[in-house]
């Protein structure tokens, strides 16, 4: 399957927004459990940045989830 990038971050970002709604938790909960800014959650989960791995770590941190699980979501173009 080849994926081009934008496809994957915006699918990413969409991912983590469901995590934290299922999880109850706004973004600036996001943000305080992580050490992340709101503005920052923000843009990740709208696909305005491609985040960092150290960056994701602390989202699955907070979220309370194995890191490889933000990366496991269906794509969809």
């Amino acid at each position: 399957m080849d994926i081009s990038e934008e496809t994957f971050i915006v699918n990413l970002g969409i991912h983590i927004r469901q995590l934290r709604e299922k999880k109850n938790m706004s973004q600036q909960d996001l943000a305080d459990d992580s050490g992340i800014t709101k503005s920052q959650i923000a843009r990740i989960e709208r696909a305005k940045i491609n985040t960092t791995v150290r960056t994701l770590i602390k989202i699955a941190n907070a979220l309370e989830i194995e890191p490889k699980d933000l990366l496991y979501f269906n794509i969809k173009d």
